[in-house]
């Protein structure tokens, strides 16, 4: 069917507008790309944008061997793991069981998860919780804090509940209890959902930086986003004993900025395409209904 000049015109200002907002996300990471592989007088004098400027590798070799990154990645790295497999375990415990109509007390126990996305016990409450379970300053702090997110929950337990009955019904005349039910049934059958939300759960750990700043004050235990945010305050600067004033005030500049933004946002990039086909079609799936 051909189509209108109305029809052209609204597909060609959608199709830029698309373009535009596509270039405004990817320009500015080109832009921090080409500043991380820069020489740093290129990078003073403002002479990159979106293409290297004499490939230079020395601020990524100083950003590993003269700063806390490494302890910081290697904390980031136990972070996201742990706590995003933590994650997972909880919010499949719970959502499984809140999809079974026959559960007693569904509905309420789904409209107490629910006004956990509305009020919290704050921050000052949270914290005495956990200054009194001794969890401070250690990982565990995080871990219980971001435990379960009451949206991904209901996510998983929408999507739970979409799994045809008759799948189940066949498999427990089978002799399936609930627990191989779960494991060798509902789950495989679940994989686009379990991909999204642990793409979710990694990306909230990885960039966990509030959660840190207040449970966890020991330096050796902070992980990469406090670590880079620390440098781009220039705080963490006052141990670069090994190198002159000049190479400090040029490592300092807009390079070391870049190359800390890109060591924190090339993990999670290179994480995402194996989890990307499952992506669209678990947030679909798992949509929830009104």
């Amino acid at each position: 069917m051909k189509e209108s000049m109305g029809e052209r015109l609204l597909s060609t200002f959608i199709h830029t507008v698309l373009i535009v907002i596509s270039l405004t996300c990817i320009l500015p990471f080109l832009h921090l790309i080409a500043l991380s592989l820069s020489e740093g007088q290129a990078v003073d004098l403002g002479r990159v944008w979106l293409w290297p400027v004499g490939l230079d590798f020395t601020a990524y070799r100083y950003f590993f061997e003269n700063t806390p990154a490494w302890r910081a990645f290697n904390n980031s790295l136990i972070i996201t793991l742990v706590g995003t497999a933590l994650s997972m375990l909880v919010t499949v415990l719970t959502a499984y069981p809140l999809s079974k109509r026959y559960l007693y007390a569904r509905k309420p126990i789904t409209l107490a998860a629910l006004f956990t996305m509305l009020f919290s016990g704050g921050m000052i409450p949270t914290y005495l919780v956990m200054n009194n379970l001794h969890l401070t300053n250690t990982f565990w702090s995080l871990w219980f804090v971001g435990l379960v997110s009451t949206y991904n929950m209901l996510i998983m337990k929408s999507y739970f509940e979409n799994i045809p009955v008759e799948v189940l019904e066949s498999a427990q005349m089978d002799g399936c209890g609930e627990t191989k039910l779960l494991v060798r049934i509902v789950l495989p059958l679940s994989l686009p959902m379990l991909a999204t939300l642990t793409l979710f759960y990694g990306v909230g750990y990885w960039n966990m930086f509030m959660n840190v700043i207040l449970y966890i004050n020991r330096t050796e235990l902070q992980n990469l986003p406090v670590i880079v945010q620390s440098m781009l305050q220039m705080q963490s600067m006052s141990n670069m004993m090994s190198m002159d004033m000049v190479q400090q005030q040029q490592l300092i500049s807009e390079k070391m900025k870049a190359v800390g933004v890109m060591v924190m946002v090339v993990p999670m990039l290179a994480v995402y395409p194996f989890l990307q086909k499952y992506f669209v079609k678990g947030i679909m799936l798992g949509s929830i209904k009104g």
